[in-house]
């Protein structure tokens, strides 16, 4: 298996960046100021990211709200369209574990998948259930809601059931009121943390010790990359990582499986938009890892552009990813080299 680029950018930046830091006399470069990465990746991508996200979110929450004080078939199909686009939101905010989204552990907490739809169902009748262990993260978070949603039942008018006729009808909504409670509470701890104190902390930690914004942003966005889009989204289901066990069961909103690869396009662009400095507010291109990169001269040892490389190779994925139909439980079990083609 070839190396990730993104491995490779991790290690030259940081690498890079020691080396520069370490020295007595160094020289003044605007191009290669941390800072202004950092400022302008906090003020034009990832705090305006959030406040989309929470817009979307808090219609959620609103179709939650209206579903659970009065479970109709036409309050289920709103809240449904609100969490598949909240869902979809989110992709452009996860990437972003680090700092206060680390600090809450608001990825894992908001989606780890496939639910524990056993799990789920036993803690509908404990109301005491502990939610805040991490053994608890496959029962909460928006793949939970999938399962509440779309897959306690076969049809619209039996998932309904289940909310109104059912043994533990009212137990089942207070379980959905839960959820989007301690979601909305954990995304407000994070967003608070942007919008305040943290804020300055991030654009002024601007060396390349471990703990440095660069270190923590660096480290936090490659592991997305490698680990929640590239493994979580195609290697796992498709067995394409070492165990070679092919398991469609474990796509991303496996209840609702039509939107699985919207969402693994949603995240890649994210992450390719973030990496290249696109602005959330204006859609035009600031002071990014890629313009970093540019400004310290890094090529592959024949003096082409590591970056020109990295965004060669986001493209190919995209290609590969265009060429999957959007239910990629189905994709797995009838066109899988694709998604190991999307994987390698």
């Amino acid at each position: 298996m070839k190396k990730s680029f993104l491995f490779l950018f991790a290690g030259l930046l940081l690498a890079y960046g020691c080396k520069e830091d370490a020295s007595d006399t160094p020289t003044i470069d605007n191009s290669k100021d941390r800072q202004a990465v950092l400022t302008y990746l906090a003020d034009s991508v990832i705090i305006p990211s959030y406040t989309n996200f929470k817009v979307k979110f808090d219609i959620m929450q609103a179709k939650s709200d209206a579903f659970t004080n009065q479970a109709t078939l036409t309050n289920l199909t709103a809240f449904r369209s609100a969490w598949v686009d909240a869902y979809t939101e989110w992709q452009k905010v996860e990437l972003f574990d680090f700092g206060p989204a680390e600090k809450q552990t608001i990825r894992n907490f908001y989606n780890i998948y496939p639910a524990n739809d056993s799990i789920i169902n036993v803690n509908i009748s404990n109301p005491s259930a502990n939610l805040e262990v991490t053994s608890s993260y496959s029962q909460q978070g928006f793949p939970a809601l999938d399962y509440l949603l779309n897959g306690v039942g076969n049809t619209d008018m039996a998932i309904l059931a289940y909310y109104t006729t059912e043994t533990d009808a009212a137990k089942r909504i207070e379980y959905i009121k839960r959820l989007t409670t301690r979601m909305n509470s954990l995304l407000t701890k994070v967003i608070t943390d942007w919008n305040g104190i943290y804020r300055e902390t991030f654009i002024n930690k601007t060396g390349l010790d471990i703990g440095s914004s660069t270190s923590l942003v660096t480290n936090g966005i490659v592991l997305h990359y490698e680990r929640f889009i590239r493994s979580g989204k195609f290697g796992i289901p498709s067995g394409a990582m070492l165990t070679g066990v092919v398991s469609p069961e474990k796509v991303e909103a496996f209840y609702k499986k039509d939107i699985s690869l919207t969402l693994a396009q949603t995240a890649h662009q994210a992450f390719v938009d973030f990496f290249n400095g696109k602005s959330i507010k204006s859609g035009t291109h600031g002071a990014s890892f890629k313009t970093y990169l540019e400004a310290i001269g890094s090529n592959n040892g024949t003096g082409k552009s590591l970056t020109e490389l990295i965004n060669v190779q986001f493209n190919a994925t995209k290609g590969k990813m265009d060429l999957l139909k959007p239910n990629l439980y189905g994709e797995v079990k009838t066109n899988n080299q694709v998604m190991k083609d999307v994987y390698t």
